[in-house]
C-alpha cells in the first residue's frame, strides 16, 4: 500500500501542479528502489531536533512540524535512539551537548565499528568517523552519532558481506568529494548493508557516508513520504535558504 500511497500522491501533485520541485527522486540500484534526496549545502540550513520546550521527545514528524517556524523541504530521522527516545550516542542541538559521544565496541549496528557522526557547524557539514572526528576536535552546532559507517575514505565498510542475509529498510547520508553537496538516501524495500553502501559509493560517489538507522526509516519531503508509523529518536530538518 505505501508503494501505490507514494505513486498516487506523485501523479496528484504533478497533475494538479501542487507540490513545488523539490531535489529528491527515485533510484535503482540493485535491484531496489530508493529515494535520494540531494541539495547544494550553500542553498540550504539543517539542524536536528529531538525534544520540545518542555524536554519531552517529539517522536513524530507531525509534533515537530508546528514548533519549526517554517516549511521544512525535507524531514529524516537523524540517528539511533533508546526506548525513551534519546540518542544512543553524540547528540549536540543548538550547540548543546546532550548526550556524549561513544567509542567502544558492542552488541548492534550502532556498534559495528567504525562508526561515524553526522555534523553541522556554520555553514560546513561534514559525515567523519568517530575517531577522526575526535581528533579534528570538532565542535558542531547540531551533530549525532550513529553506526556503522557505510563508506570511510571511499571505501566501503570492512564488515559488510556481500551475500549477507540481513535485508532492511535502511536511511543514511553522505557528502560529496568537494563537500559541496548531501546526499539523504533511504531504500523503499529491504536492501544488505553491502547494497546500501554501494548506492554511496559509487552511485553517489560520496568518500564517507554514514548509517542512520533501519525498520523505523522515515522520510517526508513535498514529494516523497515513507515510514513514520514508528516513534522516532533524533530528526534531522532541511530547509530551504
Amino acid at each position: 500500500m505505501s508503494a501505490l500511497w507514494d505513486l498516487l500522491f506523485s501523479l496528484f501533485c504533478g497533475i494538479l501542479g501542487l507540490c513545488p520541485p523539490d531535489s529528491c527522486r527515485e533510484m535503482s540500484h540493485a535491484g531496489s528502489q530508493h529515494i535520494v534526496c540531494s541539495y547544494t549545502i550553500s542553498d540550504i540550513s539543517m539542524k536536528l531536533y529531538l525534544n520540545d520546550a518542555e524536554g519531552v521527545p517529539y517522536g513524530r514528524f507531525s509534533k515537530l512540524e508546528p514548533d519549526l517556524g517554517q516549511s521544512p523541504t525535507m524531514l529524516m530521522n537523524g540517528g539511533m535512539y533508546h526506548d525513551d527516545l534519546s540518542a544512543v550516542g553524540l547528540y549536540v542541538e543548538g550547540r548543546q551537548q546532550q548526550k556524549g559521544i561513544s567509542t567502544k565496541g558492542g552488541w548492534g549496528n550502532f556498534h559495528l565499528l567504525p562508526n561515524g557522526v553526522f555534523w553541522i557547524k556554520g555553514d560546513q557539514v561534514g559525515v567523519t568517523e568517530t575517531k577522526q572526528y575526535l581528533a579534528r576536535k570538532i565542535r558542531p552546532d547540531y551533530a549525532t552519532q550513529s553506526g556503522p559507517m557505510l563508506v570511510i575514505d571511499g571505501k566501503l565498510h570492512h564488515r559488510f558481506l556481500k551475500d549477507s542475509d540481513s535485508r532492511k529498510i535502511r536511511n543514511g547520508v553522505g557528502i560529496s568529494a568537494d563537500g559541496k553537496t548531501i546526499h539523504f538516501a533511504i531504500s523503499k524495500g529491504s536492501v544488505t548493508f553491502w547494497d546500501f553502501g554501494k548506492l554511496f559509493q559509487e552511485r553517489l560517489k560520496t568518500p564517507n557516508a554514514l548509517f542512520l538507522d533501519g525498520t523505523v526509516s522515515a522520510i517526508r519531503t513535498d514529494k516523497f513520504r515513507r515510514g513514520g508509523w514508528r516513534q522516532l529518536g533524533p530528526m534531522i530538518a532541511v530547509f530551504k535558504k
